[in-house]
């Protein structure tokens, strides 16, 4: 049932280090799939811990759950926790080549984004540097096992973990590269009913990144914006952004450290953070399973959802 691929190296002047992702269940390709990514970012490694602790739970529940096991006769679930294995080993941002990989795409923000933050091509001394021309070793193996995994897929979810912005525990959704509205945002305002109705008392914030900055080379903004180009299903890239400035506020301290900006210090914290998206997890498996209640949404549906979702998102 399960698949181990070796997608590539991430190459430095000191390792080579392979980049491993897993697949869990129908291989169909035209399958519902849901796709769980981390560590692209190697300061904000609690992103690819909570994308490993995820993956140990679900193989443990492999084990004996046969609910999850009928579930994955439907279904395909993707791995990808650590997309920037160099960064996490020296404690960069960038890959081995100072290369943000969020910002690598050849994707173009329409809104002017904030001087450095959005992405440059200045040098890579500098942080949010884009490379120059094409993708990097990291982003093209990311890129081929997204377009071989779920691009004649009937329903896509993937969720990218990141932290390092915020008080708060966010869920993102396109675009990174302009504030208009993405061609899913009825699709993400009914996933979003569902899960709010049920889990009404959840800690997350949802909305459109570019409610907080616009960026160039948007990784997830290139693969969506493919993914059109040849299947007119949904697909939703959603990133979830932990607040990490919450940590900050309750262990000042750690500012000092290269990694107290993004990540848990504490024992204690890291197991909470740990533990807290797996309702999230949970919640999504099921939605993967069930497409027809945010995917395949009638004509008149769409139109009111969409009204809907411009009110709660973009009406600023």
């Amino acid at each position: 049932m399960a698949e181990v691929s070796v997608l590539g190296e991430s190459r430095g002047s000191d390792y080579d280090l392979p980049l491993l992702a897993l697949s869990f269940g129908n291989k169909d390709p035209k399958a519902p799939v849901l796709g769980i990514f981390g560590g692209v970012h190697g300061l904000e490694r609690i992103g690819a811990q909570v994308a490993l602790s995820l993956l140990q739970s679900f193989s443990e529940a492999l084990l004996w759950d046969e609910i999850l096991l009928e579930t994955l006769k439907k279904i395909r679930v993707l791995f990808f926790p650590i997309i920037n294995p160099l960064g996490i080993l020296h404690k960069t941002r960038s890959n081995p080549r100072g290369v943000d990989l969020m910002r690598n795409a050849p994707v173009e923000a329409i809104e002017k984004p904030n001087w450095l933050l959005g992405g440059h091509r200045l040098s890579a001394r500098l942080p949010w540097y884009r490379g120059q021309e094409g993708l990097e070793l990291e982003n093209q193996a990311l890129f081929n096992f997204c377009q071989t995994q779920f691009f004649q897929s009937s329903a896509v979810i993937t969720v990218d973990f990141h932290s390092g912005f915020g008080l708060q525990d966010q869920i993102w959704f396109p675009y990174a590269k302009t504030k208009s509205p993405f061609p899913h945002v009825a699709e993400m305002f009914a996933l979003s009913q569902s899960f709010e109705k049920m889990n009404p008392h959840h800690f997350y914030k949802i909305e459109p990144q570019s409610l907080n900055y616009t960026t160039h080379g948007d990784v997830w903004d290139h693969i969506y914006e493919e993914f059109m180009k040849v299947n007119s299903n949904t697909y939703l890239p959603l990133a979830v952004e932990m607040g990490s400035w919450l940590w900050m506020k309750k262990n000042p301290l750690q500012i000092f450290s290269s990694l107290g900006p993004f990540n848990p210090m504490t024992p204690h914290r890291q197991k909470r953070v740990l533990r807290r998206h797996m309702s999230f997890f949970d919640f999504l498996i099921r939605a993967t399973a069930s497409p027809q209640h945010w995917s395949q949404l009638k004509s008149v549906t769409k139109l009111k959802y969409q009204g809907q979702a411009l009110d709660r998102w973009y009406s600023r």
